[in-house]
């Protein structure tokens, strides 16, 4: 059987992959390891025979896929995460690592342990691939050139690097069920952030105020700072679409859709909830759920479409995957979303085909646009960055494409080119990527792994490793949770970004059931690669 999958690639990879998620699936204590228990198998599978891995492009492929799709889906939300919390954020990130630096270095003198086996076990312990690769060139550009001394390094590493995975999801779980987090109400209080959504409800209300008789709703919503949506208005016996110019006089009814405590505010400032609701009259008015599959909509704000003018339609609702999002004259629509669409009924037609509304178009990935965005992403990747001391590095496979993708994602569209992916296609590329990512690193590191842990210092160094990460994560929980008040959703991201680990990541996001980890992930990714990548060459001057 090893023989057949050493030679059967393909084989191996679906073996270990379908294995994976059977046991990611298994929960003890109420939590799951979800896509990550990918890895471990990846890593038992592989501890099996040296020659039990797969080839390098094929984890190379997975990461590139997913950070490329973190990166377009989380585009949007992190400017605007940037601008207000991200400094604090990537502050909080840098301090952390330059502890574990610290801690480092305090394991390499109480060990004994060689100065290329500690800069190692410091990239192993914070999983980052890439800050290796900088310690394996240094020291080639300082003239070690035997085998024996450039595989120091590759040990600490391969022994740190599992707890480092491992540490992190356990400290993120003993921490959220030691503090009783609840995702599903911070989700609600981050919709400021774009990325979350809360539960939208209808009311109509009478309008019987005299504060408000005579008076626009566009004067109205920007006096009351009211984030709600106007649909209808009846006057008079006579259905019409409640437009910004519209002025509200006695008796008129009008549906107003938002979330629950906004509806009731609104609803105490013009009168008192009706009892029956507009949108049960269809006669003139109706209402439909419409998919946004065309490319000359996706990308362009609503404002910009004139729906109002150009169909006498308005969009009262977006849903995006699985949440509901109350748009807004600058919300950015995208490739699959469901928008409901309210117009006559005649006019239902038109607006349809305006928006696209073809699920078979959604089901199809703009390989011209991917293919772009991807090409660009791994260019900006191997681009030689300097270093004082005449050092340079790159971004690499992982930090040039999540760059890359998240500045196209911010930007939506260049002329007809459309940049983002429907939001199921960007799924399921990323879940492809991932699983593609963490059986390629679990067989070609399990053997490692297992062999030089036996090797003397091995336990030593496998503790001082576990050390550093979960000493790392918890710290970073705690001050961000308890002394920052950052959200648990976005501080796991954080913590995954931090870690430069999509297995964490992808763990956070089968606790939180949201993609608020991704906003966090995206926000400190490329700051936490670029320290650790530089903290890990400084490692080997200052123990040296």
């Amino acid at each position: 059987m090893i023989q057949l999958l050493i030679d059967s690639p393909l084989l191996l990879l679906f073996t270990v992959s379908a294995i994976g998620y059977l046991l990611g699936r298994i929960r003890i204590g109420g939590v799951s390891l979800g896509v990550a228990a990918v890895l471990f198998v990846g890593l038992g599978f592989g501890a099996l025979s040296p020659e039990l891995r797969l080839p390098e492009i094929i984890y190379l492929l997975g990461l590139v896929l997913f950070v490329y799709t973190i990166g377009l889906s989380s585009g949007p939300s992190f400017g605007a995460s940037l601008r207000r919390k991200g400094l604090r954020d990537n502050m909080l990130v840098l301090g952390v690592i330059m502890l574990a630096a610290g801690l480092t270095v305090v394991a390499q003198r109480l060990i004994g342990l060689s100065v290329p086996v500690a800069a190692g076990m410091f990239a192993g312990s914070l999983t980052n691939t890439p800050a290796l690769a900088s310690i394996l060139e240094q020291l080639r550009r300082s003239g070690v050139e035997d085998p024996a001394a450039l595989a120091e390094p590759v040990v600490g590493y391969s022994i740190a690097y599992p707890v480092g995975v491992l540490g992190m999801i356990l400290a993120l779980y003993v921490c959220q069920r030691i503090w009783k987090v609840d995702y599903p109400t911070e989700a609600h209080a981050l919709r400021a952030l774009g990325a979350g959504g809360e539960d939208l409800i209808s009311r109509t209300i009478r309008v019987n105020q005299p504060a408000v008789i005579g008076r626009s709703v566009a004067e109205l919503m920007a006096e009351g700072r009211w984030d709600v949506v106007f649909g209808r208005i009846q006057h008079d016996g006579t259905m019409a679409l409640a437009t910004s110019s519209t002025r509200l006089s006695t008796g008129d009814l009008v549906s107003v859709i938002g979330g629950a405590e906004e509806v009731e505010r609104v609803s105490n400032a013009l009168g008192e909830i009706a009892l029956d609701p507009l949108e049960l009259d269809r006669h003139i008015l109706d209402f439909r759920r419409v998919f946004v599959s065309s490319s000359a909509v996706a990308g362009k704000r609503l404002r910009d479409l004139n729906l109002p003018i150009h169909y006498g339609a308005i969009i009262t609702r977006v849903r995006r995957g699985d949440v509901d999002l109350l748009p807004h004259g600058d919300t950015v629509l995208e490739l699959g979303d469901r928008v409901r669409v309210v117009t006559r009924r005649e006019q239902m037609d038109a607006v349809s085909r305006f928006l696209g509304d073809s699920y078979r178009s959604l089901s199809e990935v703009d390989v011209v646009s991917l293919g772009l965005g991807l090409m660009l992403g791994l260019l900006v990747g191997m681009i030689p960055l300097p270093l004082p001391g005449g050092i340079t590095f790159t971004l690499g496979f992982a930090g040039g494409p999540l760059l890359v993708a998240l500045f196209l994602g911010w930007r939506e569209r260049t002329g007809p080119i459309v940049w983002s992916l429907p939001y199921s296609a960007n799924l399921t590329l990323r879940q492809f990527g991932l699983t593609l990512f963490l059986a390629g690193v679990g067989t070609r590191s399990g053997y490692s792994f297992f062999s030089t842990f036996a090797q003397g210092g091995g336990p030593a160094i496998f503790i001082a490793g576990a050390l550093i990460t979960c000493i790392s994560a918890i710290t970073l929980l705690y001050i961000g949770h308890k002394v920052l008040h950052i959200p648990m959703s976005l501080l796991s991201g954080m913590l995954a970004g931090m870690q430069t680990q999509p297995a964490v990541l992808g763990f956070a996001g089968e606790q939180t059931h949201n993609d608020l980890p991704n906003i966090g992930y995206a926000t400190v990714y490329p700051i936490a690669t670029i320290a650790k990548i530089v903290i890990a060459q400084l490692l080997l001057g200052f123990l040296g």
